[in-house]
């Protein structure tokens, strides 16, 4: 019961046996998470792969002057990582911070590794997973040099409606690229139309 969200996630991607995603399932562990606590704060080392069951994430960095700038969201359903700290073992430069009580489950680096080693198939979800999650970056890499602002939130609004009304403005801004006054301004705008 508890993986049951999991397992339907992998097997949007590639179908597994019982038996098979009984071994997947038995290297996440479930992870309760609090309203503004830290899965993971800039210059620790990423040990997680993380897949959200309850609750919404968000994940940003702040840089030298404090100014924070939010890369995603995650909420349920969704996965979740700084995956070039996970990879290489390196500081990572992102937050991961819970916006509401959350729950996760986590798979470590050594278990990842143990699990490649025992379910060779598995490589091809996390093929998969990874090519749809590289398609998501330069899609939003794309719409953030060629969409104005407003088209930009309207696209978040429109696309991510569960994860939009749990966040503040400044949340919002901090991802759309722009400040709190110019997002009140478009949504000013947007209501009079």
């Amino acid at each position: 019961m508890l993986h049951d969200l999991l397992v339907q996630n992998i097997e949007k991607h590639v179908q597994f046996s019982n038996t098979e995603l009984d071994i997947i399932c038995s290297y996440f562990k479930p992870k309760v998470i609090q309203k503004k606590d830290f899965l993971l704060t800039q210059g620790s080392i990423c040990k997680f792969e993380g897949f959200v069951l309850e609750g919404c994430f968000r994940i940003f960095t702040i840089d030298k002057k404090g100014n924070e700038s939010t890369l995603y969201f995650a909420s349920k359903d969704w996965w979740l990582m700084d995956i070039d700290s996970f990879m290489h073992q390196t500081p990572s430069d992102l937050n991961i911070q819970a916006l509401e009580d959350s729950k996760v489950l986590l798979i470590n680096r050594s278990d990842k590794t143990t699990l490649y080693n025992q379910l060779p198939t598995i490589d091809k979800l996390f093929r998969i997973m990874s090519q749809k999650a590289l398609v998501a970056w330069q899609r939003r890499l794309i719409r953030n040099h060629t969409l104005t602002a407003k088209e930009r939130y309207l696209h978040f609004i429109e696309t991510y409606p569960e994860i939009a009304h749990k966040l503040t403005d400044k949340k919002i801004s901090g991802y759309l690229g722009i400040t709190h006054e110019f997002l009140s301004k478009i949504k000013k705008l947007h209501k009079k139309e």
